[in-house]
């Protein structure tokens, strides 16, 4: 991992009262943190998200707009991109919807900044790790799952998948544009170099085949996701 890496990575704070972000923005630039931007709302949230492409991002769960869970839920339909949520909640039945939202912390208010921080760290040195591995190696991890560039070949716990031309070739693009949903459209043109019309239910079967293979339940799979009326999303 190339030393200090995560520094460089952009956090986007989501909070509408302005002086807790101020102070989460301070603490971050003192640790080294150049790349740091601020919504107030949830509007403001969505559209930062789609103008700078935020590496982590720190979501309060009550904002005047939207409800926190509303965006992450928003969020979750075009990123996997990690969340923190903070909040005044400190009921466990909170901290349980946040993670079903698909939050990945929840630290309640008032917090501890040293805390925070210290999560923030270790989420983004863990995504840089894997960004450099991934680099470096010409593979792709995820889960108990290697994707070897090169060979063109997947393994499970250092066992072959086997997977057809096709479905190897599918999975490749799914995982090259990862956390981004992609139209039946755009995969049949660009996997198998045909239009559209009349040929969708090609897509959706070597999705079902590919579920099979790699998803511990495919009826509510982790990875390849389905975007309602817009596609499918490879969440890694």
């Amino acid at each position: 991992m190339t030393p200090n890496g995560y520094l460089n990575k952009k956090i986007l704070l989501v909070d509408d009262d302005e002086s807790i972000s101020s102070l989460i923005e301070t603490v971050l630039n003192k640790e080294g943190y150049s790349k740091v931007f601020k919504a107030f709302s949830g509007k403001e949230a969505i559209q930062s998200i789609d103008g700078i492409g935020p590496d982590l991002i720190v979501l309060d769960v009550m904002l005047p707009d939207f409800d926190g869970y509303e965006i992450c839920r928003k969020i979750r339909e075009r990123s996997m991109v990690p969340i923190i949520f903070l909040s005044a909640r400190s009921d466990e039945s909170d901290k349980l919807i946040s993670y079903a939202m698909g939050g990945d912390e929840y630290i309640t208010k008032p917090f501890s900044p040293k805390e925070l921080l210290a999560k923030i760290t270790a989420m983004l040195k863990r995504q840089s790790y894997y960004d450099d591995k991934g680099a470096n190696d010409n593979r792709y991890f995820f889960g108990s799952f290697v994707l070897d560039f090169e060979k063109k070949l997947l393994f499970k716990d250092g066992k072959e998948v086997i997977l057809t031309a096709k479905e190897y070739s599918l999975l490749e693009y799914l995982i090259i544009n990862r956390n981004i949903t992609l139209s039946k459209d755009k995969l049949l043109s660009s996997v198998w170099n045909m239009d559209y019309q009349g040929y969708d239910n090609t897509v959706m079967v070597h999705i079902h085949n590919l579920r099979e293979k790699i998803e511990e339940d495919p009826s509510e799979p982790r990875y390849i996701r389905t975007v309602k009326g817009r596609g499918y999303i490879f969440a890694g």
